[in-house]
């Protein structure tokens, strides 16, 4: 349950209920501050935490639930707790998963006594404490590393529909990352199903990296409030390990779109007027109170990799577009190349970082990166005319170009450790040097004479050629 703190003294009585969102009168006169929480007294079971939103006049809030509103009734006695939401941090939260109150909801024991708390609202870190790194952040994902690179300390986000594979991806870093990086690793499921939260739990558990690992789920059953501060409940967690325990973090979101629809639903029963396509005028301000408290400090980063759902897959929609403004790097998914199997379906063209600069990856890296898209654009190109005239109207420059992209296209697939049940396929982790090498060997034509399927699904490109071996030792 929430701390009470000492300053906690303001009474008062619920006089509306509209769904999620409540309103309280306070006889004296005296308000509670926006943001702040109290508890609202139920005839059965724990009181019920809410958020003060709006001062509607000299006695009366608006407040949002973070719980389920329903058999509240009007006249229930409320009271202040005379402080923002506080949730626990620390190593006690380690292998749990939480909800965005910070209460257990594994079925696990409740949280040691003494653990501390920590308010989730608080500012971004002041300029003169940020701290600057270039250490790349090595994901072992080829296409990411390659074309995508992330830094640590920096914002990358996962672009794409329904469907195309944002949540695999996700669930994939986790693995790898907590696997390769010492560090800690939070989790915030924003919307998210809970099949999805149920199955991640245990995949953690079952690669024993949920040790090191904290949980917090606002799934999709829950009210709009809960899911709106999840991200927040997530980010404060992160934020002790890198201010307490100078400890490298990494912070994964799937999705920051539910916590923007969160939002617009809270937002519409306060009773604001929507603005662009219907989103809450507050869009900007609420994406920009989660990505800016996400940075590196003097010793310790927070590094961020965030699912972001693209809804119908049109990218100029506002709030995608307010999430590109705040990043390092961005991952496109491409639905064309999930239905071609083409897995992870990151788009080597629309995927992009500032990252990529021969200052921070090297020349060689970057030279490379630029070569591969460039021979993937030209493929690109010539698509059109390839399904109007075929391959053999092309001229031999432009078919040595297309059956080169159409290689790098296949070596830049990769099978994941979490699909391994799917697919049958062992999972692979690839280091820079080897996705370049096999980049760059494949740019200089040695795998021109190679059948395409050998370079689908592999690691580094060792095991292509073990392929082709196996293929020529058949044949004979």
């Amino acid at each position: 349950m929430l701390e009470v703190t000492h300053n906690a003294h303001l009474t008062g009585n619920l006089t509306a209920i509209h769904g999620s969102v409540v309103d309280i009168r306070f006889s004296e006169g005296v308000l509670p501050a926006v943001n702040e929480s109290i508890a609202i007294e139920r005839a059965e079971g724990e009181p019920l935490i809410a958020e003060v939103q709006q001062h509607l006049d000299s006695m009366t809030v608006r407040a949002v639930a973070l719980g389920n509103s329903a058999g509240l009734s009007r006249g229930a006695p409320v009271r202040a707790l005379g402080a923002p939401i506080r949730v626990p941090v620390g190593d006690a939260v380690l292998g749990r998963l939480l909800n965005a109150l910070g209460e257990p909801a594994d079925r696990g024991p409740g949280l040691p006594a003494g653990t501390p708390y920590r308010p989730i609202h608080a500012s971004a870190p002041a300029l003169d404490r940020l701290g600057a790194t270039q250490e790349i952040f090595h994901t072992g994902i080829k296409v990411i590393d390659l074309l995508a690179p992330l830094v640590k300390g920096g914002k990358a986000a996962m672009f794409g529909g329904a469907g195309v594979g944002k949540t695999v991806l996700i669930m994939e870093l986790i693995r790898t990352t907590v696997e390769r990086h010492s560090g800690i690793s939070v989790f915030a499921g924003i919307g998210e199903r809970s099949r999805e939260g149920h199955e991640l739990l245990l995949e953690l558990r079952e690669s024993g990296v949920l040790a090191r690992t904290a949980l917090v789920f606002g799934q999709m059953n829950e009210p709009p409030g809960a899911r709106w501060r999840a991200g927040l409940t997530a980010l404060t967690i992160a934020e002790h390990f890198r201010d307490e325990k100078h400890e490298n973090v990494l912070l994964l979101i799937d999705n920051v779109y539910r916590l923007v629809q969160a939002g617009g639903e809270v937002s519409g029963l306060l009773g604001r007027l929507p603005s662009r396509v219907g989103y809450q005028p507050t869009l900007a301000s609420e994406i920009a109170e989660l990505e800016e408290r996400i940075a590196s400090v003097a010793g310790a980063a927070i590094t961020s990799i965030q699912a972001v759902y693209v809804p119908a897959d049109d990218f100029t929609d506002p709030a995608v577009a307010e999430i590109f403004s705040h990043l390092d790097s961005s991952i496109v998914l491409s639905r064309e190349m999930a239905s071609e199997a083409m897995y992870p379906a990151v788009d080597p063209l629309s995927s992009t970082s500032t990252l990529l600069d021969p200052r921070l990856v090297g020349e060689s890296h970057y030279r490379t990166a630029q070569e591969v898209r460039k021979t993937i654009a030209h493929y690109r190109e010539l698509q059109e005319i390839i399904a109007l005239l075929g391959i053999e109207e092309l001229s031999a420059v432009d078919r040595q170009a297309v059956k080169r992209a159409r290689r790098l296209m296949r070596f830049l697939t990769q099978p994941f450790m979490v699909t391994v049940a799917f697919t049958g396929k062992e999972g692979r982790t690839v280091e820079i040097a080897d996705t370049l090498a096999g980049c760059r060997a494949i740019l200089d034509g040695e795998a021109d004479d190679w059948a395409e399927g050998s370079l689908y699904m592999i690691g580094g490109l060792e095991e292509a050629r073990a392929r082709e071996r196996a293929s020529a030792e058949a044949a004979s």
